[in-house]
């Protein structure tokens, strides 16, 4: 899962509990509805609100090897942030 759709799951699931809680509606929410909402905070809990592993903790040989997998062309010239840069958009 990529930075941008864990931001957004994040958001739909505050959206959620927020809408829940103001219409104290979370009770007329499906159990499955009610366990995934759950499940989604734990694991933003858990992280600490921060990816697993960004780019910015990773060396320049993890960022090569990563864009070599997905193909970027020119990442022998690029240095650690170019790599992070392409590969962000990739």
């Amino acid at each position: 899962m990529t930075t941008r759709q864990r931001k957004a799951a994040q958001r739909n699931v505050q959206k959620a509990q927020k809408a829940a809680r103001s219409k104290k509606t979370i009770s007329n929410l499906s159990s499955k509805v009610r366990s995934d909402l759950g499940r989604e905070g734990a694991k933003a809990a858990r992280r600490g609100g921060r990816a697993g592993h960004s780019y910015e903790e990773r060396t320049r040989t993890e960022l090569y090897e990563q864009a070599k997998k997905a193909g970027i062309a020119g990442r022998s010239k690029m240095g650690k942030s170019d790599l992070i840069q392409a590969l962000r958009r990739s």
